[in-house]
């Protein structure tokens, strides 16, 4: 279980790093990145933690898939970018398919 959360702590401190890379404008505003380089390290380090028992195919869709639209949401909440209704379709497509690879699928086995 402890795998678990350090994928998902992984998850946050790399939806944290990229929402960062936008205030950081292009690394020349210095506090945000900081927060890109340490979050982007911390993200991977824990990564490698979690990928200890969880096989790397299942890991890095559930990475992507919730890092797609946790980013998504912190760009419509924090920066007021617009989500359109085919955006939010696409979405829902992707944590679908985490959640047939994690439930439904052999392929992820854990």
């Amino acid at each position: 279980m402890t795998n678990w959360v350090f994928l998902a702590l992984a998850i946050v401190a790399e939806v944290v790093a990229t929402s960062f890379l936008k205030a950081s404008e292009g690394f020349s505003r210095l506090m945000p990145s900081v927060v890109v380089v340490v979050g982007y390290g911390v993200a991977f380090y824990l990564l490698g933690l979690a990928l200890r028992t969880i096989p790397v195919g299942t890991a890095y869709a559930i990475w992507a898939g919730l890092g797609i639209v946790l980013v998504a949401a912190a760009g419509w909440l924090v920066f007021g970018q617009k989500l359109d209704a085919w955006g939010v379709v696409g979405m829902a497509l992707i944590v679908s398919g985490v959640f047939v690879l994690n439930v439904l699928s052999k392929a992820g086995a854990h």
